[in-house]
């Protein structure tokens, strides 16, 4: 049998080739996504950096920890709590302390994220001095880096100092460094407490402390966490992690997908030899044992072909994850082996699985009966009908299961990611019902014209179907994958930025230092400084004549959901009658101007969501409280959050201030009044329209750049098995051509009907495609309009059109080169050819 599998190889060696391309490049691909992938699980130790010379750093309680009946559950808090000055005094008995405290500093000509410490903290990480010397009075100061230089004046939000020296930039912050009586000025808390005594006589004094709840003592490699922000590492790559999750789960579909149809494919086209065997006396077993082994010999050689490629596909993938600001500096492909053999068995179960099912109905039919079947696909199998049939329910069926029990949940990344890969491959297995009528239909017009040639074109696409599904396929999961990625990312946004133009009533907008302040939470890590206006600026803005001003601030609570589930729900602090003047909340009921200290504006997707209820929170310095429910708000697209008083939002800085115009005020004149107020703190002002469109493409840009990364691999990859199938088809079409050539046509018009055929080909996987994009785009809209956040419904037309176009200018060229190239030769040399 195996030399039987080997001379066929030989002597089909076009049809073989074609398969090999298609599972190498396929393997290649999930080989290189799996690499990434892995890369992404593990990231680097984070070693101490401000305090690796510190023996033991004393750091205030950061962390909320909330016993339930199956263990502690444990948060980081939004607003971690100072060391207690009676701790602070206790373990200045065991030796010498040093307080540290961060802030954020904003310095004309600085950099961005600068922050301000105490100068007797810089010896721990070490900083030595490069130039200058230490600062000595209150408006002195030493930099890191070398963004200013001894004798300059730079004026700040925190004053004009004068740098007196500068140390080198260690690579993990940007900073400037005060006297210590000046930083106790600017921030009297004490984030961290140094202490030179052994470390466990500092574990001793803490436990035994009263006021000491939460405080840890650091020591070794836990000091890193007293740095600003010792999770970024890792938080880095859940991003990546994500993406490149998505990345894959898609890649390995389309590879899947489209080598499982290669491979039906060829062996569906040698249909007629299969008759042959069975005339001459081979048994329906032999046949399916012949091309298992052929599948297997072509399987083996693609895959390890495949996993080669993607050893040198991963690092090129990583450099341009790094290059594209998508992945930290010090992302690179490991030594993992499992995706190596993930990718290979993949490829080998998918070669197997694909010529096994195809060769199936080969082997059951007769001698006479194959023959006859060769020259026109008919029929669909029962196995096609079940198959075809669940996934088309399966595709349609979620997403309205969805609709009426969580509608929240088609709006995530993997729902509408995943959505259409049922009904794509549905609609492969069903092409044999699909194809001719639609076919035909696209063909009418075509048909009806003066020549042959429109007729022709039609029946041929509709009688090939295998063949024409062939070269389908790759063109429907292109165009179905981009146009429910980009639609949905699309249409959600479209969704969010009604919900803000709709919720913000206000005139002006002015968002905090560093950014628009469109989030609930700016959330900065522990030592990296709360950044947002102070109380002298947002003072000066509520003097600008003609201003209603409503300043908020970003903060977060935390609730315990059935006993088990700690929460964290993003807030928003603001005055209730300033935020009702301001605002325009999608409430589902209650009032705004009901919120009050003792009470809080949650969502309806809480667990307790009716006004009146009572609901215990834990705010963000880890403090719990029991708050009434004001209002209830509509989910919406999700990032509404919660609303309280800033009684209840501890240790939250103003980050944005909402102005509307008083009655007959001056728009330009109210606008230069807020410039004016807001500029010396680096606020921005904004209007209406501006905020809007400033607050909400920004965050999914990492989103839109993973989708647009996965169909550039998608359609490299189905655009290279568009031409390879095309080849294919057009190696097996030699006589078919060649008879036309005899007929009568000549080689223009050949050429031009092998043209007409491969775009009614792609045409017919265009449509198909974006049939399914809709359907998949229909459930996120419907979701959108049960959560009261109705969108229209964004096709990205554009994108589409590329999509098509591309496959149509590659499939055109890669049926009419190898037509070209047979119409050389003589047709009579040709219509004689032995199959």
């Amino acid at each position: 049998m195996l030399s039987v599998a080997l001379r066929t190889l030989r002597s089909r060696w076009t049809t073989f080739v074609g398969s090999f391309l298609a599972l190498s490049l396929g393997v290649g691909l999930i080989a290189t996504m799996g690499l990434a992938l892995a890369a992404s699980l593990d990231a680097p130790e984070h070693r101490p950096e401000r305090f690796a010379g510190a023996r033991a750093v004393v750091k205030g309680a950061d962390t909320l920890r909330v016993p339930t009946r199956i263990g502690d559950r444990v948060a980081k808090l939004d607003s971690p709590r100072p060391v207690p000055p009676s701790l602070a005094r206790e373990l200045a008995a065991l030796g010498r302390t040093v307080e540290d405290r961060t802030f954020a500093v904003r310095a004309e000509g600085g950099p961005a994220g600068l922050v301000g410490h105490s100068w007797s903290t810089a010896a721990f990480a070490p900083y030595r001095l490069d130039t200058g010397r230490a600062p000595r009075t209150a408006d002195e100061a030493v930099a890191t880096g070398d963004w200013t230089a001894p004798g300059r004046r730079v004026r700040t939000d925190r004053g004009t100092v004068t740098i007196v020296g500068t140390v080198r930039d260690l690579g993990f912050e940007q900073a400037l460094f005060y006297t210590d009586g000046r930083a106790a000025q600017l921030l009297p808390r004490v984030d961290q407490l140094v202490v030179d005594a052994d470390p466990g006589a500092v574990r001793e004094k803490v436990a035994g402390s009263a006021d000491a709840t939460g405080v840890r003592v650091l020591t070794g490699a836990g000091r890193k966490d007293a740095d600003a922000d010792p999770e970024r590492d890792s938080e880095a790559l859940v991003a990546v992690n994500a993406m490149l999750g998505t990345a894959a789960g898609v890649t390995g579909f389309v590879s899947v997908f489209v080598v499982a149809s290669t491979f039906a494919f060829a062996v569906a086209q040698r249909r007629r030899e299969f008759g042959l065997l069975r005339t001459a006396g081979a048994s329906p077993g032999q046949i399916r044992r012949l091309v298992l082994v052929e599948a297997m010999v072509v399987g083996v050689a693609a895959s390890a072909a495949g996993c080669a490629l993607g050893a040198r596909g991963a690092p090129l993938l990583a450099a341009w994850l790094v290059d594209g600001g998508l992945a930290p500096d010090w992302f690179a492909i490991g030594s993992h082996t499992w995706p190596y053999q993930l990718a290979f068995w993949t490829g080998l179960f998918v070669a197997l699985s694909g010529a096994v099912a195809a060769s199936r109905r080969a082997g059951r039919t007769g001698p006479v009966e194959a023959l006859r079947d060769a020259a026109v696909d008919t029929g669909t199998t029962r196995g096609r009908w079940f198959f075809g049939a669940g996934l088309l329910l399966t595709g349609i069926g979620l997403p309205v299961h969805a609709l009426l029990t969580e509608p929240g949940g088609l709006l995530g990344r993997k729902s509408y990611t995943s959505g259409p890969m049922p009904l794509i491959v549905a609609c492969a297995l069903l092409a044999p019902v699909l194809v001719p009528p639609l076919a035909r239909l696209l063909a009418w017009l075509p048909a009806r014209l003066p020549g042959a040639t429109g007729l022709l074109v039609r029946e041929n696409a509709a009688a090939g179907v295998r063949r024409t599904a062939a070269v389908a396929a790759p063109v429907l999961v292109t165009v179905a994958l981009t146009g429910s990625l980009l639609g949905a990312t699309a249409t959600i946004d479209e969704a969010k930025a009604r919900e803000i133009r709709q919720r913000t009533t206000a005139d002006f907008v002015i968002s905090g230092p560093g950014g628009h302040g469109a989030g609930a939470g700016d959330g900065t890590g522990p030592g990296a400084g709360r950044s947002g206006f102070d109380a002298a600026t947002v003072e000066r803005i509520r003097r600008v004549p003609g201003a209603v001003v409503s300043p908020t601030a970003a903060s977060a609570v935390h609730i315990l959901e059935d006993g088990v589930a700690l929460i964290r729900s993003d807030a928003r602090a603001a005055d209730p009658a300033a935020l009702a003047a301001t605002a325009r909340l999608p409430l589902a009921a209650g009032r705004v101007t009901d919120l009050d200290d003792r009470s809080i504006i949650v969502t309806e997707e809480w667990e307790r969501h009716t006004v009146g209820e009572s609901v215990d929170i834990w705010r963000a310095d880890g403090t719990r409280v029991s708050l009434r429910i004001a209002a209830v708000m509509r989910v919406g697209t999700g990032g509404n959050g919660v609303h309280v008083t800033p009684r209840n939002a501890p240790g939250a800085p103003v980050d944005r201030i909402e102005v509307k115009l008083a009655a007959s005020a001056d728009a330009r004149a109210v606008a230069a009044g807020l410039r004016a107020a807001a500029g010396r703190s680096g606020g921005q002002v904004f209007t209406k329209d501006a905020w809007v469109a400033a607050s909400y493409p920004e965050t999914d840009g990492r989103t839109r750049t993973g989708f647009l990364l996965v169909l550039g691999i998608a359609l490299l990859y189905t655009g290279i098995s568009l031409a390879n199938t095309l080849v294919m088809a057009g190696s097996d079409r030699v006589r078919e051509l060649a008879a036309l050539r005899l007929a009568g046509a000549t080689a223009l018009q050949v050429l031009r009907l092998v043209a007409a055929e491969a775009l009614l080909v792609v045409a017919v996987g265009a449509v198909l495609g974006t049939l399914v994009a809709g359907v998949a785009l229909g459930g996120l809209w419907g979701a959108l309009g049960v959560l009261h956040a109705g969108s229209p419904l964004v096709l990205p037309w554009a994108a589409l059109g590329a999509a098509a176009g591309a496959c149509a200018v590659l499939a055109t060229v890669s049926a009419v080169i190898p037509a070209a190239l047979s119409l050389r030769r003589r047709p009579v040399e040709f219509a004689g050819t032995r199959e």
